[in-house]
């Protein structure tokens, strides 16, 4: 069944309203509608001289803005970021800056950043190390 339009602005009272589509009956039969405005009662002899309202609709929105491509940090900026730097301090429930005692994000960046110093146990080397004297006991 095609949607019919409800919405008129009346020729009588000149208000936007909506159109009353009644039965008309003629005893127990069905014969027609009588079409009126809903605010002043005016009847319509025919729905060719209803003043239906323009199905274009004002927009009530602007269209979503263009989504911005976020910018990438630069090399410089990329090595001075708080994940880097020998005071950051991660734990379970909050990161942050051992130098400054403030929380940091990963990403921050700081004017004081130190480069992380150098594994003094030399992870790789002992693990070379261990190895080494298990295949020793293993042969023992």
């Amino acid at each position: 069944m095609a949607r019919q339009q409800v919405q008129i602005v009346c020729s009588a009272c000149g208000a936007d309203t909506l159109l009353v589509r009644e039965p008309q009956f003629e005893g127990i039969r069905r014969v027609g509608e009588i079409l009126k405005c809903a605010t002043c009662g005016h009847v319509y002899a025919a729905e060719e001289e209803v003043p239906f309202k323009d199905a274009a609709r004002p927009r009530l929105f602007r269209p979503p803005p263009p989504p911005v491509k976020p910018g990438v940090l630069s090399e410089e900026q990329k090595v001075l970021t708080c994940r880097l730097c020998r005071h950051y301090v991660v734990n379970p429930f909050t990161q942050r800056c051992g130098l400054h005692n403030r929380t940091v994000d990963a990403t921050d960046t700081c004017p004081d950043f130190a480069p992380p110093e150098p594994d003094e146990t030399g992870g790789e080397e002992q693990e070379g190390q261990e190895g080494q004297e298990g295949q020793e006991r293993g042969q023992q």
